[in-house]
């Protein structure tokens, strides 16, 4: 079946995607309590942190830039993500969110919260790396989980079976992070806040260490982008063309898992990006992995700085409302629809 004329024209849609997301960085960057112009943001990007006006330049440098580079990077490692859970696991449902990893990431970040608290001698532990190497490993436990309770006894991994054993996994970990949650005290409502995701006093520190670890699972996933194409044929038909689909599998997992635990360890649980994203971006511009990777991280990147924005400037509140609580708000509706859309797919084979 021929493509169609959208899905033939990658490079239209990721100008666009960048086009809009860098129209909605100056908005966002220009707008809050305190306007900015865009002269004048312009002025102190090239002033640099040490511009003459040390008032907005700090505003600029160390409040709203950290923000708005922590949320981009964020929202590029969960459409990334989303995108490659997807496309290996077969099944448009699939993201960090509803397979658990998510959960496993928090989890494994609350653990590490706790342990800082209850063990204030282990310096170690209050260094953002130590919050991401936390979030990794229980994410990757859990997706390890989640795929053999998904698994058939042939071995083979249905549809059905993989989002009831993330619903599982996920209900077991809430009640898990609940506990965490009585252990931290005083500090529960830092910790609750966490989960529910925020972007809220984000620091440069927060968005190098998304970066040091998304870059890597970047290049890892556009490298097996071809991979990931033939591997969609089936195994049988991957190893038949050459593909070690036993080391792709890892490959590509581990760089999911790992995307989604950056994100999760400086911004909490913010759902639903990493399945709505990668869903459109395969309706707009088709499913070669080659061009569904790149746009998704751009897609991704726009939704979740737009969902920040709104919640930092449109919506009228006396606090913040977390910025999980409007994606899952906004994307869980188109979740219903694409369940449903999926589901009447999977009665007609």
């Amino acid at each position: 079946m021929p493509s169609s004329p959208a899905h033939r024209s990658p490079w239209l849609w990721g100008a666009l995607l960048a086009a809009s997301l860098a129209a909605l960085t100056a908005a966002s960057a220009s707008s809050g309590d305190l306007d900015l112009g865009l002269g004048q943001i312009w002025a102190l990007l090239i002033g640099g942190p040490a511009s003459p006006d040390e008032a907005l330049a700090a505003v600029l440098w160390e409040v709203r830039l950290p923000r708005l580079v922590t949320a981009i990077l964020a929202g590029a490692a969960l459409g990334l993500s989303g995108a490659i859970f997807q496309g290996l696991l077969l099944n448009p449902l699939a993201d960090p969110y509803t397979l658990g990893v998510s959960s496993g990431a928090a989890f494994g970040a609350s653990l590490v919260i706790v342990a800082g608290i209850l063990c204030p001698a282990w310096a170690w532990l209050a260094e953002p790396w130590a919050l991401t190497s936390g979030a990794f490993i229980v994410a990757g436990l859990t997706l390890a989980a989640v795929l053999a309770l998904a698994q058939n006894e042939d071995g083979h991994l249905s549809p059905l079976n993989l989002i009831l054993a993330g619903v599982m996994v996920s209900a077991i970990l809430s009640a898990a992070i609940s506990f965490i949650k009585y252990l931290s005290g005083d500090q529960v409502g830092a910790i609750v806040f966490w989960l529910l995701g925020s972007f809220q006093a984000r620091t440069w520190t927060d968005a190098g260490l998304v970066l040091a670890f998304f870059l890597p699972a970047l290049f890892t996933a556009l490298w097996s982008a071809v991979d990931l194409n033939i591997m969609t044929l089936g195994a049988k038909s991957a190893e038949t063309l050459g593909v070690n689909t036993k080391r792709a599998r890892l490959r590509l997992l581990a760089a999911a898992s790992l995307a989604a635990a950056a994100a999760v360890s400086v911004a909490g649980v913010i759902g639903f990006v990493g399945l709505v994203v990668p869903h459109l971006v395969r309706l707009a511009a088709g499913p070669d992995h080659r061009r569904l990777l790149p746009l998704s991280v751009l897609g991704g990147a726009l939704l979740l700085l737009a969902a920040d924005t709104m919640v930092r400037v449109v919506i009228p509140s006396p606090g913040e409302i977390p910025v999980g609580v409007l994606t899952a708000l906004l994307a869980g509706p188109v979740f219903l629809v694409i369940f449903r859309r999926h589901r009447r797919e999977l009665a007609r084979d």
